[in-house]
């Protein structure tokens, strides 16, 4: 288990059963994002958030969530362990060697509790286990707490993965595993 702000929490791969409440979770958190398209702005978007059994079916891809000692999902990410399979705009399935997160979403509750970086790290230490180079993630500047966490743990700006979600700029950003 582990401690932050008074929310003991463990991280493990997701069940079929968490699906739905983590694609819940995942769209009510995005969509609460100020400066962030809602699901009538970009419905497919919002679709593929909410489908987390498609992505939990992909190749190379795994589910983590953040559970509470309660058993009540706080978080999620996906984690792609290839980046042909990354599946974003851009051209981010083209990076070699490295691995990817995508889809990070905390529950507003449990917010600046250490959920999001507990997640990225249980990434990134699937990603070197994988012997992957790097970690590759995008974000937005409506993300702006999660911005804030990845140049906290030493992602760097990796402007040639940046690319448009209809209106929306996506930035990528890049984490040399041999500092992790």
């Amino acid at each position: 288990m582990k401690k932050a702000n008074s929310i003991k929490f463990s991280i493990r791969q997701a069940c079929p059963e968490d699906y739905e409440l983590l694609g819940k979770l995942s769209v009510k958190a995005y969509e609460a994002l100020p400066g962030m398209p809602d699901s009538r702005e970009q419905p497919d978007y919002y679709s593929m958030l909410l489908d987390v059994k498609s992505r939990a079916e992909r190749p190379s891809v795994e589910i983590l969530v953040a559970i509470s000692q309660t058993g009540v999902i706080l978080g999620g990410v996906t984690f792609i362990g290839d980046m042909k399979y990354y599946d974003s705009g851009g051209t981010a399935c083209g990076v070699l060697n490295g691995s990817g997160i995508r889809l990070l979403a905390v529950d507003h509750s449990a917010r600046h509790a250490g959920i999001g970086r507990a997640l990225t790290i249980a990434c990134m230490e699937r990603a070197k286990a994988l012997g992957s180079d790097k970690v590759i993630l995008h974000t937005t500047k409506a993300m702006n707490i999660a911005w804030q966490l990845y140049e906290n743990m030493g992602y760097q700006r990796l402007p040639e993965l940046d690319f448009m979600q209809g209106e929306l700029e996506v930035f990528g950003f890049c984490y040399d595993l041999k500092c992790f």
